[in-house]
């Protein structure tokens, strides 16, 4: 165990995330490399936080390098984003992938990502969604029939995260070893609570409060980056978001929502009609819901429709890099697609990887778009590698 990578969002890096570095750092690792969400997030939205100081905040906690998950796979499904996610670091040159879990236990993990791919269990999940069970539950329901109690695994959010890790791996025969680490403190999505005197709380309860109250569950330089992001008006603005998302789909021509990646039984139409009559982000996913399609779907869709990202990508075809300690720099000697710190070189190295920048550079936009303080436009190309 050399040279480990993680993917993470770090909206905002809290003392988890904190604790995590450390851990893997304790298990052996020389260096550690995030492959960090950029433009937007896997919940379907922008990051609170803007990606300087997201990058910022790891490297100081322990991180040695962090690449970019470019948007248009950063909001993606569970699959697509540790897809992309584990192409990047392999080619990065990494040895182990680490992540939290509920049930840290990595061959665990790997034997039910092998259980996923059986054709077997693809028929039972085709007949439990003819049921009106979500995809998610139609899966479960399947793995506890085959091998009771394997679905319970796919059940909890971490666990069924490092599952697609796991299948990645596999899929992409990765010389990748999946280190499965505990979740502490806090469930994902749960309230605050502590580990060893530490407190903890999930970045998902962290942005439902104020930036201030972040404090005790983050640690001492991050809340100080926090500070000066909220002082110089660089935080997200929900209803600047929203006018913007609903603006986007307002001025669509309506066939192309068919073309939207996740839409399927005839999901174009439903939106087509949510677009015209919704006042609100909330109002639309509400008129666009149904019992088939969770929460989480329905904002990687209107997203998606947002900013025309097309069902069909590439594997990421280049490693962005955003940040890094200086004696981590010559790590990127050994990656195996091209590593830059400049997206307009990397935009230049191919069709696909212009492609690319083309669709994070949307993102990014939107994103600078969406801020307390309005940012310009082109900071995909123009913003400084954090460097210490």
């Amino acid at each position: 165990m050399d040279f480990t990578g993680i993917i993470a969002e770090y909206d905002p890096f809290h003392n988890g995330h904190a604790a995590q570095l450390a851990a893997v750092r304790a298990a052996g690792a020389q260096c550690i490399a995030v492959c960090m969400s950029s433009g937007a997030v896997q919940r379907g939205g922008v990051p609170i936080l803007p990606e300087h100081v997201r990058v910022r905040a790891a490297l100081d906690a322990g991180a040695d390098l962090v690449v970019a998950l470019p948007a248009p796979y950063a909001c993606a499904t569970a699959e697509q984003f540790a897809a992309a996610g584990v192409h990047l670091l392999a080619a990065l040159g990494c040895d182990t992938l680490a992540f939290g879990a509920e049930t840290p236990d990595a061959a665990a993990l790997l034997d039910t990502a092998r259980l996923l791919d059986g054709e077997e269990l693809n028929a039972r999940i085709r007949q439990n969604l003819a049921t009106g069970m979500t995809y998610a539950a139609a899966r479960a329901a399947a793995t506890d029939t085959l091998h009771p109690g394997t679905g319970g695994l796919l059940r909890t959010p971490n666990n069924i995260l490092g599952i697609e890790y796991c299948k990645a791996i596999l899929h992409q025969h990765a010389a990748l070893t999946p280190l499965a680490l505990p979740r502490l403190g806090a469930a994902h999505g749960g309230g605050a609570g502590a580990h060893a005197g530490t407190p903890m709380a999930s970045a998902s309860f962290l942005r439902g409060l104020p930036q201030p109250d972040w404090e005790p569950f983050v640690p001492a330089r991050a809340a100080e980056l926090y500070g000066k992001a909220a002082a110089d008006g660089l935080l997200l603005d929900g209803a600047k978001l929203e006018t913007a998302v609903l603006a986007l789909l307002r001025m669509q021509d309506p066939a192309n929502f068919a073309q939207v990646r996740g839409v399927s039984e005839g999901l174009e139409n439903r939106l087509t009609a949510a677009v015209r009559e919704a006042d609100s982000l909330d109002d639309l996913y509400t008129r666009l819901k149904t019992k088939r399609y969770p929460h989480a779907r329905l904002r990687r869709l209107v997203l998606d429709a947002a900013l025309g990202f097309p069902a069909e990508l590439p594997m990421p075809p280049y490693l962005h890099v955003l940040g890094a300690r200086k004696t981590a720099l010559p790590r990127l000697k050994q990656a195996h697609l091209p590593a830059a710190t400049a997206l307009a070189d990397l935009a230049r190295t191919g069709p696909e990887a212009a492609k690319i920048g083309r669709l994070h550079n949307k993102a990014v936009d939107f994103s600078s778009l969406c801020r307390e303080k309005i940012q310009p436009m082109g900071l995909a190309f123009t913003a400084k590698p954090v460097v210490i």
